[in-house]
């Protein structure tokens, strides 16, 4: 198990998460799969034609990043945030620049998109 989070309920392959048009752009989405110690939070964000699933897991505190639900980006939408600390993450790689976690990168997940839905991958 990686830190903050389980391995046992990431979604299979080709579950659906949302429409495409339900993502705003730019923006981001949250989901959860389970509860209790076996709850997993993955989130998706999107710039352009780009999108980019993560666990939503801050590297630096074992936290969620978002403060509010589907709040992933910084005010300018040009990052990724964590709400407990500032950190903030490219959208495309998921590399933190700025914060306490500088250096280190958020978890990627595979992901998809089929006839205008987003799938994991």
């Amino acid at each position: 198990m990686l830190s903050g989070f389980s391995h046992e309920n990431i979604p299979a392959p080709g579950t659906f998460l949302c429409n495409l048009e339900d993502l705003p752009d730019p923006g981001s989405k949250g989901f959860v799969f389970g509860e209790g110690m076996n709850r997993f939070d993955l989130f998706v964000v999107r710039a352009g034609s780009e999108i980019r699933a993560y666990v939503n897991v801050c590297p630096h505190m074992g936290t969620p990043l978002e403060f509010l639900p589907d709040r992933f980006l910084t005010a300018d939408q040009k990052r990724i945030l964590c709400a407990t600390h500032g950190a903030q993450f490219r959208i495309l790689d998921g590399l933190c620049v700025f914060g306490p976690c500088k250096g280190q990168s958020l978890t990627t997940l595979a992901l998809n998109t089929e006839s205008g839905a987003v799938v994991m991958g």
